[in-house]
């Protein structure tokens, strides 16, 4: 979890949270742009723990902060690590290390940074939660690193720490039970696809988690969504902008595979005789809507497989009103930029002008029970009855009161904020 030394907890980060708390996910926080003028440190950690619930325990800490960052103190090696080239502005600067107890540290951080550094050592001895790993391990407890990443310092220390608190892959929930990292037959899940990576060849990339087993390249296994065998063509890795093809995978790898279109992010893969699909993954709720259709209605299919694969990407989330087609649409966003992005994708990617009309909803609910007879739901004059492209029914409010008078209306109805498919 990353943190803005200077605007700390943001509202995406508190949706992202959220499905960090559900999954149980171990939570490790960096707080960024210390050579930036920041916020008390303080004031932060307090921030962390009441808007997110969850403890925090500082590993190392800052010196300053802006113009005045010198560096972190390591809590665990009580070293001070020093930002030598912070004046010089450059944006990889050298880490210089000392004891604590070292005199000269003194003269290289200035005496009243190291008076205040001495003073917050002792608050954070007397004060902060203690280290633990089962409390991390179980997200109840987050460790805290500050640094930044522009000038590519504590990044390291954060690095090498991670790597002694984190450990080897997980088992995963699917409807047969628990699926071991350690089991023999290859499984995997997908949680992201991305399409257009090379405009050139119009690819599109499913990208993949190994749970169990290994993979091999070319490897023919079962696509249980699809209800039939693939054969994982043109495996990759990605770091940033570079590509390398991989000839073997295991359990807590994350490879990319050529999409033909049959994937969704969700979906499972297996060798195993024994068919199963692991858990959904949590579908955020859209907090901005947008009535969208083309302007040219001779370009219906290229705008119908643009919004649909873009979609399929998790970028944005679309709607139907009940028993309508894709000519018109409502796209739900968690972020209003994301509109940006669509409408800048479908005219270059796929040539299509879109209008907008902005909606007034602010909340979306899906229902629990997806036989409900939408005609008999009984709601408020500002809710509206939709569908997603799987046809499941969902509800759109403009205000949060008429979610409860919804719900107080319409006995056994069940609503859910977030969505697992």
């Amino acid at each position: 979890m990353v943190i803005d030394g200077s605007k700390g907890v943001e509202a995406q980060t508190r949706k992202l949270f959220k499905v960090c708390v559900m999954r149980h996910i171990p939570i490790f926080t960096f707080i960024n742009k210390m050579d930036r003028e920041a916020r008390d440190t303080f004031s932060l950690l307090d921030e962390i723990e009441n808007e997110l619930g969850i403890a925090t325990c500082p590993v190392n800490w800052p010196i300053g902060s802006g113009k005045n960052f010198k560096g972190v103190y390591d809590r665990n090696t009580k070293k001070v690590m020093i930002f030598s080239d912070t004046q010089k502005g450059t944006r990889e600067g050298s880490e210089d290390e000392y004891d604590i107890d070292d005199p000269s540290i003194k003269d290289v951080i200035g005496q009243e940074n190291y008076d205040k550094l001495m003073e917050e050592i002792e608050l954070l001895d007397g004060a902060s939660a203690e280290f633990n790993q089962d409390e991390v391990t179980a997200g109840n407890l987050s460790p805290v690193f500050f640094g930044s990443a522009l000038t590519n310092f504590g990044v390291e220390t954060f690095l090498k720490h991670f790597l002694k608190m984190t450990y080897s892959p997980l088992p995963r929930r699917a409807d047969i039970g628990e699926i071991s990292p350690f089991s023999d037959d290859f499984s995997a899940f997908v949680f992201k696809i991305q399409a257009n990576m090379n405009k050139a060849h119009r690819d599109r990339i499913a990208f993949m988690r190994i749970v169990s087993g290994k993979f091999t390249a070319g490897m023919e296994v079962f696509h249980v969504q699809g209800n039939k065998a693939v054969k994982l063509s043109q495996p990759q890795q990605m770091m940033a902008e570079e590509r390398k093809m991989v000839d073997e995978a295991y359990a807590g790898d994350i490879i990319g595979i050529f999409d033909p279109g049959i994937y969704s992010i969700g979906d499972t893969i297996t060798s195993s005789k024994e068919k199963f699909a692991f858990e959904g993954i949590p579908t955020f709720a859209p907090e901005h809507f947008a009535r969208v259709r083309q302007v040219d209605t001779m370009k219906r299919k290229q705008f119908a497989k643009g919004i649909s694969q873009i979609a399929q990407e998790g970028a944005i989330q679309i709607f139907q009103d009940i028993n309508s087609g894709l000519e018109e649409i409502i796209v739900g966003v968690v972020g209003v930029l994301q509109f940006d992005v669509l409408k800048y994708r479908l005219e270059s990617e796929y040539n299509v002008e879109i209008i907008m009309e902005n909606l007034p909803y602010e909340y979306i609910r899906w229902i629990k029970d997806r036989s409900t007879d939408m005609d008999k739901v009984v709601g408020t004059s500002d809710m509206k009855k939709i569908q997603d492209l799987k046809g499941n029914p969902l509800l759109l409010f403009v205000h949060e009161w008429s979610i409860k008078m919804t719900l107080d209306r319409n006995k056994n109805l069940e609503l859910l904020e977030f969505n697992k498919d």
